[in-house]
């Protein structure tokens, strides 16, 4: 069976067009790569000393803002206690003012004043 020249035409186009196609997909998949950063990753992986220093950096960057987060935290809510026990609520002042009370022996007995 011979080809006809409207056949191989419209073959060609056919592949133009599949090959148009894988060429918009390969960049569409090489664009998502470059945006995952995987060879960083890559090469982050083959230097075990860099990653251990990283990791110890984001660690020890964690830990002081957790520090300083519940510092701030803890002090907001000692002030608010100490709000609250200077109103004389009746129900829970009290109980306010012992938690006051023992939150400002502690400080003292570690040596702050507060």
């Amino acid at each position: 069976m011979a080809r006809t020249a409207d056949d191989t035409a419209a073959s060609a186009a056919e592949q133009r067009k599949l090959v148009a196609t894988l060429r918009e997909r390969v960049e569409q998949i090489a664009q998502t790569m470059e945006k995952s950063q995987i060879a960083d990753y890559v090469q982050l992986m083959h230097k075990p000393r860099r990653l251990i220093w990283l990791n110890l950096v984001a660690g020890i960057s964690r830990g002081v803002g957790i520090a300083i987060g519940f510092t701030i935290f803890t002090s907001s809510i000692v002030y608010l206690l100490r709000m609250l026990g200077a109103l004389d609520l009746p129900i829970i002042g009290g109980y306010i003012a012992e938690v006051v009370k023992h939150v400002q022996m502690q400080l003292e007995h570690d040596g702050y004043v507060y």
